[in-house]
């Protein structure tokens, strides 16, 4: 198979070399645009049918996802662009000791401190939603009591640093993900598309795009 990889489709260009420049011309270093970049729109994701969700599992990285679903833990980059992720440090979710790490180091002695406190969902005899969970609120926060009329209960529970940070990195375990049988279609139109087309900055005798110094 041939590589594979979002780094070789980069296209290249000269960059000014800061520490030679060969008497009177300017001598340049051949580099890698790193800063070229595809972004799939958020529409054509919510609702071609060559995407579909994806739930991250404990530990996995994106060339894990990309083996499991492509045969190829290079098309990690494929399984990034198509669920838009841009940092994967920030963006991906960590593995529990990961993460546990992480947020020990971040709160200390106050890891399991109370961030806030939170309403539990409360119905009536009858099934019927009365309050729904999930809700901020004081730690003195009451309502009737449905089952004892006159009473009332306090219907709220702490939740911790802890809990949020595992919250918040829940949420990125589900993705969009591309469907095998368009990879092949998809690849080929991000190598056509990191390709330069011919303009001021385009050097056609070498086919690459040249950095000018900055002024």
């Amino acid at each position: 198979m041939s590589n594979v990889s979002y780094f070789n489709f980069l296209p290249n260009f000269q960059y000014i070399n800061p520490v030679q420049t060969g008497g009177k011309k300017k001598q340049y270093v051949e580099a890698k645009n790193l800063f070229v970049r595809m972004k799939i729109k958020d529409s054509v994701a919510d609702y071609a049918t060559n995407f579909r969700k994806y739930d991250i599992k404990e530990g996995q990285r994106p060339d894990n996802v990309a083996l499991e679903l492509y045969g190829d833990g290079n098309y990690d980059w494929v399984v990034l662009l198509t669920a838009n992720i841009i940092n994967a440090r920030d963006e991906w979710p960590l593995s529990t000791r990961l993460l546990y790490d992480y947020a020990a180091d971040k709160y200390e002695e106050d890891l399991n401190a109370t961030r806030h406190f939170e309403t539990k969902e409360i119905k009536d005899s009858k099934g019927r939603l009365l309050l729904p969970g999930g809700q901020v609120v004081d730690s003195t926060f009451r309502i009737p009591d449905p089952e004892n009329p006159g009473l009332t209960i306090n219907p709220t529970v702490a939740v911790s640093n802890w809990l949020i940070e595992v919250r918040e990195n829940n949420k990125k375990r589900t993705i969009k993900v591309l469907d095998k049988q368009y990879l092949s279609a998809f690849v080929s139109e991000v190598r056509d598309f990191l390709q330069y087309q011919e303009s001021s900055q385009f050097d056609p005798a070498t086919g690459q795009k040249v950095a000018f110094e900055n002024i």
